[in-house]
């Protein structure tokens, strides 16, 4: 399951907003290959399920992950910063054992 701070809700809320998405609009959390650590997190609103996804929903945020993904993402929380040391989504992987300085991709 991957989890969602107050933080992200609140950011994922506004986003849908400014971009005009209704209630039916969740997030699809995705893993792709690629960057500079081999595997790269992938984050789109998405209001349909597709074949062989799971769906959950946590602090009121429905969250799309496809079955190959979540093997990846079990325990993840999705967390949002715009402190100092950088702005934007951040994934607290638990899978993870090295990531990249600026926490957009990870090995296993």
């Amino acid at each position: 399951m991957v989890t969602v701070t107050e933080e992200a809700k609140n950011k994922i809320n506004e986003l849908k907003a400014k971009e005009g998405k209704d209630g039916n609009y969740g997030i699809r959390v995705a893993v792709q290959g690629g960057g500079c650590s081999g595997l790269m997190y992938d984050l789109e609103f998405d209001a349909s399920e597709k074949e062989n996804d799971q769906i959950f929903e946590d602090n009121g945020v429905k969250i799309y992950v496809d079955k190959k993904s979540l093997l990846y993402l079990i325990g993840t929380q999705l967390d949002f910063s715009d402190g100092l040391n950088g702005k934007g989504f951040q994934f607290k992987n638990p899978n993870a054992s090295r990531t990249c300085g600026c926490g957009e991709s990870f090995s296993v």
